[in-house]
């Protein structure tokens, strides 16, 4: 892997090879590195994995604009990953008169409109009278599932893009079995069967040795924060697990006192920072 910094206008396209892009990488409260949104690019190919409210903002900070994106994958319904999602329905209707295409399973996009994006969207023109839908600002990419143990787990394609999408355990019900049609719809991603991108999950070892046993992973990008409990993976905890593995793990969607730890005096990779092209 090499990492390449960002130099003004933000390119959605390479030469080819897997490339990550972090819009932000802070937690949903943090200002000083956005929120932890991240944008994958390959050749003529991209996909934005989640949005949220300051993503179109931070977009401007590249010299890109929030209607450039054409791919989305929405990982859970939280405003730091969803909340700028109504401003790329807008203005790539009206502005473009055109659909993004949207990486969603038909579970979730049923919860994501009807919880989160039906109060903006639905009454957003006239329609001849008639409410909008989803369907009316977004073409669906449905995930093919692949597997239901030992969570639900999907495939699909964007392009040169491969993601398949697990469950995580962002917001567990109380209980020792895992119930995942009750549990809160969040989901983390395997890119090109080669990166490990957990978006926000509680520490999950099972996850974690289901991955690195099954694939080949390069580099691993895990949720973070700085104390126990709470509903994301505790710093703490990632500290335990064995060296060779956390020198693969770079820490991301995490708060603004992050210059208060040193991650790679502990064995990790390091902090994933925002404007920098991580090159496989």
């Amino acid at each position: 892997m090499e990492m390449t910094e960002f130099s003004s206008p933000l390119k959605l396209t390479n030469s080819g090879n897997l490339s990550l892009f972090f819009i932000g990488t802070g937690s949903a409260f943090a200002k000083e590195n956005f929120s932890n949104n991240l944008l994958i690019i390959k050749g003529n190919d991209h996909l934005l994995v989640d949005c949220g409210g300051i993503c179109p903002y931070a977009l401007h900070t590249y010299g890109a604009k929030i209607t450039d994106i054409k791919n989305i994958l929405p990982t859970h319904s939280h405003a730091d990953h969803i909340g700028g999602i109504e401003e790329l329905a807008l203005t790539s209707r009206y502005s473009l008169r055109t659909r993004p295409r949207m990486v969603i399973t038909d579970e979730y996009k049923k919860i994501l409109w009807r919880d989160s994006l039906k109060g903006g969207l639905t009454y957003s023109d006239s329609n001849y009278g008639k409410p909008l839908f989803f369907d009316d600002y977004f073409e669906q990419i449905k995930p093919l599932l692949i597997s239901k143990a030992p969570r639900p787990f999907y495939s699909a394609d964007v392009g040169s893009i491969n993601v398949k999408i697990f469950r995580t355990e962002h917001i567990p019900l109380v209980g020792k079995k895992k119930n995942w049609k009750k549990m809160f719809y969040s989901v983390g991603l395997l890119i090109d069967e080669r990166i490990l991108f957990t978006s926000d999950t509680r520490f999950d070892p099972e996850l974690i040795n289901w991955m690195t046993s099954d694939y080949k992973i390069e580099a691993i990008f895990h949720d973070c924060q700085f104390f126990p409990g709470g509903v994301h993976t505790f710093y703490g905890d990632l500290k335990n697990l064995p060296g060779l593995l956390k020198k693969k793990i770079f820490l991301c969607h995490y708060s603004d006192k992050w210059q208060e730890f040193e991650p790679e005096a502990d064995g990790f990779a390091g902090f994933a920072k925002r404007g920098i092209y991580y090159n496989f």
